[in-house]
Order: C-alpha cells, then sequence, then structure tokens
C-alpha cells in the first residue's frame, strides 16, 4: 500500500469521525497564581467544532486520492 492510499483512507477516516462527532474537547491547565509555596491552578475546558464542510471535503478529497489512477 502505498502512501497515497494511505492519506486518503486517513482523510477519509477523519472526514468521517468529524461528521460524526462534530467536534472535540481537550483541558488544559494554567497557572494563575503563585504564592510562595501555594500554586493556584485552574483546568479549562476547550472545546473545538469542525463545520460540517471539513468533513465532507476531507471525505471527497480522500475518496478522489483513493481512486484516482496515476
Amino acid at each position: 500500500m502505498n502512501t497515497i492510499k494511505m492519506f486518503a483512507i486517513a482523510l477519509i477516516v477523519a472526514g468521517s469521525l468529524g461528521l460524526i462527532y462534530g467536534g472535540f474537547t481537550y483541558t488544559k491547565d494554567t497557572q494563575q497564581a503563585k504564592i510562595g509555596p501555594l500554586e493556584l491552578t485552574v483546568k479549562d475546558t476547550q472545546t473545538v467544532n469542525i463545520p460540517v464542510w471539513a468533513g465532507v471535503v476531507a471525505i471527497a478529497a480522500g475518496g478522489v486520492l483513493l481512486f484516482v489512477r496515476r
């Protein structure tokens, strides 16, 4: 399996996951204050939304790469 086919399959999978889940959430720790030996940290949750058009374009591009012969 060559790299173009592997990239095409990865695009199709990523586009499908983007359409199914619509986004993902991650948590990052931010340091708010440090006073002597005490540290205050806050866990901040960030959400990244994936547009529907991006998932469709990724699936279409993966399909084109997968089925076009060179």
